[in-house]
């Protein structure tokens, strides 16, 4: 792919940016009662694919090998990546609390589908969240992100498919609706869901927008409004229906997907709590990606860092490094340069017959859910990066 696609910024620090909102576990870690931690960890779930929202930009496929490392002592948080596999391209990652309340990770296999005039990103891996002051564990796997109109028209994406997160010591589940956009545009970032006990019985019912913020009221509660809503608003909502009928209505011949009209914000039903409301972003963020505040100090190389990373960070890499500082045909180069040295050393191991040996993470299965996994093998934050591999 051209690089004019790409945004400065590798996949594995993509990955990162579920940390933004970290102060969600925290929370959960500390509430006292079993429904108001599930509530915090489904809000995380929303929060960690909220900066996708206008990300249009394609992060650099990370290398075999590569990694990324971020501490946060003022968000109270460490956290480590690692290129585990090329083909097929494998992710894998670790963080935890630095007051040994969580451990988070998991590792991230994006199935690529190409439908002609949109690319669906199906985020297949296991996601596990580890609260360690309760014993408890939640797993659960990211929506599927769709990008359109990526050959011609102007790129918007959208977030669909269902989300369950499991709370594997007491059996309570979170099951969230991410709305696929519909035909006229009236579901597009909308979420829904409820949480249920082991017995099916639900207990809370949660709803919002990814991009926007994230609310929840006991079920009664919800199904007394919408009964009113229902009687109240039906000939008036019909009416309303009438106009962006005609004007989303597609052509034939069209050859891109309509950008939809962005509905109104969240109607709060009377009674419900806020559990989460995404950060507000810089000022000039259209012109830096659509990068969140979070997002644009991810590839920052603060003085003294080289001497403490490993050679095998994104923050030494070159073609993101040359993007960054806006130099479009030294980026351009130099990932051809990576790309063609990695091919190369692929080579060399076929001929040599010798297996590329990860470092920081081993093959194994989920201790939860029992599926295929890879496994932090500490010793990371140790800074012992003799054996580390050139692959920059």
């Amino acid at each position: 792919m051209p690089i004019a696609f790409n945004e400065p910024l590798s996949f594995l620090q993509r990955i990162t940016e579920y940390m933004e909102h970290v102060y969600l576990i925290h929370k959960a870690s500390h509430q006292p009662q079993t429904l108001e931690r599930m509530q915090s960890v489904a809000a995380f779930a929303v929060s960690a694919v909220a900066s996708q929202w206008e990300r249009t930009g394609k992060p650099f496929n990370p290398l075999l090998g590569e990694t990324y490392e971020l501490i946060r002592e003022d968000l109270g948080f460490r956290f480590i990546s690692e290129q585990v596999s090329h083909h097929p391209p494998v992710s894998a990652f670790y963080s935890e609390g630095l007051n040994q309340d969580f451990m988070f990770h998991g590792s991230i296999y994006p199935k690529l589908k190409f439908w002609g005039k949109s690319v669906e990103a199906e985020p297949r891996g296991t996601i596990t969240l580890e609260l360690l002051k309760h014993n408890e564990a939640y797993t659960w796997t990211n929506p599927t992100c769709c990008v359109h109109n990526v050959i011609l028209g102007q790129l918007w994406i959208e977030q669909y498919g269902v989300v369950e997160i499991l709370n594997h010591r007491t059996g309570d589940k979170c099951v969230l609706h991410f709305k696929p956009c519909g035909l006229f545009g009236k579901e597009l970032h909308r979420v829904e869901g409820y949480i249920q006990d082991k017995n099916r019985k639900k207990l809370f019912i949660i709803y919002g927008k990814w991009t926007e913020c994230l609310w929840g009221i006991d079920p009664v509660s919800y199904e007394s409004f919408k009964k009113r809503e229902r009687r109240s608003e039906h000939p008036r909502k019909a009416k309303m229906d009438d106009g962006p009928e005609k004007a989303n209505s597609d052509m034939p011949g069209d050859t891109t997907d309509n950008v939809p009209v962005t509905q109104e914000t969240v109607q709060v039903i009377p009674g419900s709590k806020l559990l989460w409301r995404i950060n507000s972003r810089p000022p000039n963020s259209a012109q830096m990606y659509n990068f969140t505040s979070f997002t644009v100090s991810l590839n920052e190389l603060e003085s003294g860092m080289e001497k403490t990373l490993p050679p095998t960070d994104c923050r030494l890499r070159p073609d993101i490094r040359g993007m960054e500082n806006g130099n479009m045909d030294l980026a351009s180069q130099e990932k051809e340069r990576l790309e063609e040295k990695q091919r190369e050393a692929r080579k060399e191991r076929a001929k040599e017959e010798s297996e590329w040996r990860t470092r920081w993470f081993y093959p194994g299965n989920n201790p939860y859910t029992g599926t295929p996994d890879w496994l932090y093998a500490g010793d990371y934050f140790e800074r012992n990066f003799s054996d580390c591999p050139d692959i920059y």
